[in-house]
């Protein structure tokens, strides 16, 4: 591995560090979204905690944070893989983030950001799949989970070797979702419509 590439990793995990989440809530005098509601850093949580436009900007920073680092090792040549190593380098950092105790999100909006270089094509078949699956199932933790299951096949369909980092990123979205999982088993999930509901109340 080149000195650039450990550069660009490094840059990677760093740039995920910074919890916009977290930071925009203190912006706008919000409750610590590690704290509150789901006690998850990211877009969801905050849309319970302090409305959509709080949510959007929050979903907008964590989208480039996994965008910048991937376009920047796109235009520096470095190969597939190890543009794979730096997404998901980011995704670690928005999730474990050294400046913030090691308490971050699931990873879902950076993760979006890492894969939108490989075209938009696979963005918008990303996009569609968790816009389809919230508004079928009512969860966003579900519709995250089935577009990182899908992710890789979409990936092999539209520039196959992305298929291998894609793959990684997706199973370490999927961990990052254990706690959801076992809420959704014991059907004590809620539904992104109930965060609306109580927040308009």
């Amino acid at each position: 591995m080149t000195p650039l590439a450990l550069i660009m990793i490094m840059t990677a995990y760093l740039l995920g560090s910074i919890s916009s989440a977290v930071l925009i809530c203190r912006l706008r005098r919000l409750p610590d979204p590690r704290d509150s509601g789901s006690h998850n850093p990211g877009a969801t949580n905050v849309l319970r905690l302090g409305g959509k436009v709080a949510a959007g900007m929050v979903l907008l920073c964590d989208v480039l944070k996994g965008m910048i680092p991937v376009w920047g090792g796109y235009f520096l040549g470095l190969n597939p893989v190890i543009l794979g190593m730096i997404a998901i380098s980011a995704c670690l950092g928005h999730m474990y983030p050294l400046f913030f105790h090691f308490r971050g999100g699931k990873g879902v909006a950076t993760a979006l950001g890492a894969l939108a270089p490989i075209g938009l094509d696979l963005t918008g078949m990303l996009f569609g799949t968790w816009t389809t699956s919230v508004l079928l199932s009512g969860y966003s933790s579900l519709a995250s989970m089935l577009t990182a299951l899908l992710a890789p096949l979409y990936t092999w369909f539209i520039k196959p070797q992305y298929t291998l980092p894609v793959s990684m990123l997706s199973c370490l979205i999927i961990f990052r979702h254990h706690e959801n999982i076992r809420r959704l088993i014991d059907k004590k999930e809620p539904k992104i419509w109930n965060k609306l509901i109580k927040k308009s109340s």
